[in-house]
């Protein structure tokens, strides 16, 4: 369980705490259509979509991300489980939903060749299980090539790839509860491009979330609502001296290990 503890907190730590403490919502989804739909953004067309995979409520809508302290506020969360799962408050160190992948793939349309779109990748699997074999990826395919990467990097986004000691900068834990999410560590708001897109034809994409080497603890990407755009997006604000000030003294959760 995560535990919030308190040594003896300044005013400020919990001001910032208090405002975090802000429910995410999430509503499962089934209409392929309308969650391809959610991520259209200008210049951009979509049609044929569907959605596969084995988890049970695995996709779905989502909003207050950004009191949450996601980073921003709507838009579409493809898990392991069940969506609900993402809800916080983290007191649960080990939620599963049943399944273990969620798949929403599309075709589209760009009047420049090139797109752009949000995301944050979360995970019940931090941080104990950094570096096993446990490593929960999230794959965007863009006819067929991988663009969520590590910024500046060719790495995928996964579990032994971005966490608490590696490529840090875009890595945020919530093992000690400060973000009302119940992923125990999720990414910053990461940005994917792709270009050289045909603007004639069309082209394919294909969102992957997937538990590997197991079927516990739940992963889910978090997309945000109208971002896939030929206009690259604005800058998301980081973590201000008061989020930093209350990470600092809020209270390390207790440790655990994954069931056998």
């Amino acid at each position: 369980m995560s535990v919030r503890t308190f040594f003896g907190a300044s005013a400020a730590a919990l001001a910032f705490a208090g405002t975090a403490n802000a429910t995410i919502t999430t509503t499962a989804s089934t209409d392929a259509v309308a969650l391809a739909d959610a991520l259209a953004g200008e210049g951009v067309n979509i049609s044929n979509a569907t959605l596969s995979g084995t988890a049970v409520n695995g996709a779905g809508f989502f909003s207050g991300g950004s009191a949450a302290g996601l980073g921003f506020d709507q838009g579409i969360l493809l898990a392991t489980g069940d969506v609900a799962n993402a809800e916080g408050p983290n007191d649960s160190d080990s939620l599963t939903g049943p399944g273990s992948s969620t798949t929403l793939s599309f075709d589209f349309t760009t009047t420049t060749g090139g797109v752009f779109f949000q995301y944050v990748f979360g995970s019940e699997e931090y941080e104990e299980f950094v570096g096993s074999t446990y490593n929960d990826t999230f794959t965007l395919l863009i006819n067929g090539v991988n663009v969520a990467l590590i910024p500046g990097t060719s790495t995928g986004v996964a579990i032994n790839n971005v966490n608490q000691t590696s490529n840090t900068a875009y890595y945020r834990s919530n093992v000690a509860g400060v973000f009302d999410l119940q992923y125990d560590g999720f990414t910053t708001v990461l940005t994917a491009t792709a270009t050289g897109l045909d603007t004639v034809g069309v082209n394919t994409a294909l969102f992957s979330i997937t538990d590997v080497d197991d079927a516990s603890y739940d992963s889910g990407v978090f997309i945000r609502g109208g971002s896939l755009s030929v206009d690259p997006p604005g800058e998301v604000p980081a973590p201000g001296a008061l989020g930093l000030l209350g990470l600092g003294v809020l209270g390390l959760a207790l440790r655990r290990r994954k069931l056998a």
